[in-house]
């Protein structure tokens, strides 16, 4: 490729040697774009295919993919992480486990939001609430602007504080993003988060993924994806590896097979999708 490709990935361990140039390529060049926070960057690239290469969250591209966006999904994971601990109450909600979220309001940035998705997913399968057993409060749109929010979802107000409402009760529980608070008036949901994400190891074998990297399909030749991944698996060698051996960065089109069905299950059951998708399809040219 003669010209530098227009990129936007968040600055993590497995991707900072990436980024600094200590990983770099006679085949490809980069052009690093710096948006932050990176979900930033999702909507240009879904509506305008506004980079070249791009970090996105994996409901996104499931809907970009649906609506026929012209986006090729790579073999990368940029964050994955167990989403227990991203569902908070206050300290002292009359909240004790799950179901009681039945009847309540509960905000998410977005009701597209990838965490939200495994969060539903989560709550319908393990402990009977279904999508729209909730009142849902979004802050924000799709970054696919063809979705919309489902009638059980309503709209915060203009300009409205997702935590502020949570503190002052306006909201019941949030979904928050990769790092919680730390804030004493506020708890998790979930009693005992780490025994929770551990029973979901057990059952499913993976870190649920959140963040992949897109390209625009127009410049997803098969060398091209290959130079990419291999760059990237390059960077990965620089970052510490999981004591524990759970690796969601270490990831190829077979080990996320089962990470990307369940996702798609979720995305489909909670009608973020206007047609099914398969895990199959997700690799192919648009």
């Amino acid at each position: 490729m003669s010209a530098p490709l227009r990129t936007a990935i968040g600055d993590y361990p497995h991707t900072r040697a990436l980024k600094s140039g200590a990983v770099r390529s006679d085949v490809v060049a980069f052009d690093f774009a710096e948006v932050a926070p990176i979900n930033r960057a999702f909507a240009p690239m879904v509506r305008e295919q506004k980079f070249d290469v791009c970090e996105i969250a994996i409901a996104t591209y499931f809907q970009a993919r649906a609506f026929g966006k012209p986006l090729v999904l790579l073999p990368i994971v940029l964050a994955a992480r167990f989403q227990q601990s991203a569902l908070l109450c206050r300290a002292d909600a009359d909240i004790a486990v799950p179901r009681d979220l039945a009847g309540r309001r509960v905000g998410v940035r977005a009701y597209s939001q990838t965490t939200g998705v495994w969060l539903r997913g989560m709550l319908a399968d393990d402990h009977g609430l279904r999508p729209d057993d909730i009142r849902w409060v979004t802050f924000e749109d799709a970054h696919v602007a063809e979705f919309r929010d489902p009638p059980f979802a309503a709209r915060a107000p203009a300009g409205a504080d997702m935590l502020a409402m949570l503190r002052a009760g306006e909201l019941d529980a949030v979904i928050v993003g990769n790092d919680p608070p730390a804030d004493p008036s506020l708890r998790p949901v979930f009693a005992r988060p780490e025994e929770e994400a551990a029973a979901f190891w057990a059952k499913h074998r993976f870190v649920p993924v959140n963040h992949m990297v897109c390209m625009r399909a127009a410049l997803a030749s098969q060398e091209a994806v290959a130079e990419l991944t291999g760059l990237f698996a390059a960077a990965r060698t620089f970052a510490p590896t999981p004591a524990d051996g759970r690796d969601p960065f270490a990831a190829t089109r077979e080990s996320l097979a089962p990470a990307l069905g369940l996702a798609l299950r979720y995305t489909q059951e909670q009608g973020l999708l206007p047609r099914p998708l398969s895990v199959a399809e997700l690799w192919r040219r648009p």
